[in-house]
């Protein structure tokens, strides 16, 4: 089964309720709150808790990217560029944008770019 843009537009706006629900919820429950840390006689409580704020901050800071993502994606879908790539101008391949619907590269590109990078 071939899927369709529109199909595809479906996604992403299920796919953004999804990431602002996430995003609502970490902010809600002040993943960034730092009180409570610092020099007492337990440094490995207080590591810890350093620890899973810099876990936490993280995990916001990728839902928040990946929200943007899904945005930008929503918007290339009104103006009609969905689907084109960033660096080539040519389409990316359907079976690319049903496995991550929210790319601005083809695969090709994508490859490239993360060979260059030392990925």
């Amino acid at each position: 089964m071939t899927t369709t843009k529109q199909e595809l537009y479906d996604v992403l706006l299920e796919l953004r309720e999804t990431y602002r629900d996430k995003v609502a919820q970490m902010e809600s429950a002040q993943v960034l709150d730092i009180t409570g840390t610092g020099y007492t006689n337990h440094q490995a409580e207080d590591a810890t808790a350093v620890y899973e704020q810099t876990v936490g901050a993280s995990s916001l800071r990728a839902a928040q990217t990946r929200l943007r993502q899904i945005d930008e994606a929503l918007a290339k879908c009104a103006d009609g560029t969905y689907g084109v790539c960033e660096n080539c101008g040519q389409e990316i391949d359907i079976a690319r944008l049903e496995a991550i619907p929210y790319t601005t590269l083809c695969l090709r590109c994508a490859e490239t770019r993360d060979y260059q990078a030392g990925v």
